[in-house]
């Protein structure tokens, strides 16, 4: 189909971008433009006002920031894969960067569109939630910070505001005692998850002292497994833990996967990836 008929602003900065969103009613910012076009030509999302941002250079960077790691909002998934620093002390970003899409998306999307976006079914997302991550987020008063467990508010949602938009993301630098991984499971090569995990682990003579783990599309938003961490810091097994990764959630049923089977896969990807996380 063809989109409804937009007018088109080409921002020169994050603030000009912000003055465009507050000065334009029904406006929207374009980076990739992966998950925003193909809404547009449904018909699904139809925006008076197109700002593009994808040409905001300064917004593009990975860089150590004290005993974190800062993102650049408009950094592309590739870079967010390749970069060596996250290779370095949070892998976890690049493992679940370099499984979104296919290489041309991977190409030009980037990783605060695919945040913003809000998609539960996104990689993204839960890789933040279990990192504790913090997002900026920038508008006419100035820059607010807000933590990944206040960021996602519902499908498609987040507390992003009207006139605001997001500049960066900040994940903490991970230990040697710190394991990670991200596990997906989908129904076609480069597809949408139909579910995966993202495990975070503090290991502490040779079991699990603490352990963050993120849910993808398992509800409206990505979630934590809260039953699972709450057992593992309570000194339960990984098997133990893993068989209530689902308790709490609300998984949708589609064409790809019914309910019930998603909370199967909650529970054997939580088991492998706790696993893999904590080195057993």
């Amino acid at each position: 189909m063809i989109p409804a008929k937009f007018e088109y602003e080409v921002a020169e900065s994050p603030e000009h971008a912000i003055e465009l969103l507050g000065e334009r009613e029904d406006s929207r910012l374009l980076a990739g433009g992966h998950s925003l076009l193909p809404a547009m030509r449904l018909r699904l999302a139809q925006p008076a006002t197109l700002v593009d941002i994808g040409r905001l250079s300064e917004l593009s960077y990975v860089r150590e920031d004290g005993d974190r790691i800062a993102i650049g909002a408009l950094t592309r998934h590739k870079d967010v894969a390749g970069a060596p620093l996250l290779h370095e002390h949070c892998s976890i970003v690049s493992t679940a960067a370099g499984q979104v899409g296919d290489p041309q998306v991977r190409h030009r999307g980037t990783i605060g569109g695919s945040l913003a976006h809000g998609d539960p079914a996104s990689d993204l997302p839960a890789v933040v939630l279990a990192l504790d991550a913090e997002l900026v987020v920038r508008g006419s008063g100035g820059d607010r910070t807000i933590t990944a467990a206040e960021f996602f508010t519902g499908i498609f949602a987040t507390a992003i505001e009207r006139d605001e938009m997001l500049v960066e993301i900040r994940v903490p630098k991970l230990g040697a005692a710190t394991g990670s991984t991200y596990l997906k499971m989908s129904r076609r090569a480069q597809d949408w998850a139909t579910v995966a995990v993202a495990a975070v682990v503090e290991r502490s003579n040779g079991g699990i002292a603490k352990a963050s783990i993120g849910l993808t599309n398992m509800g409206a938003t990505s979630l934590r497994a809260t039953a699972a961490e709450e057992a593992l810091a309570g000194g339960g097994s990984i098997e133990d833990a893993a068989a209530l990764a689902a308790e709490g959630t609300d998984p949708p049923s589609d064409t790809a996967a019914s309910a019930d089977f998603r909370r199967h896969l909650a529970r054997v990807l939580t088991r492998r990836a706790l696993e893999v996380a904590a080195g057993s």
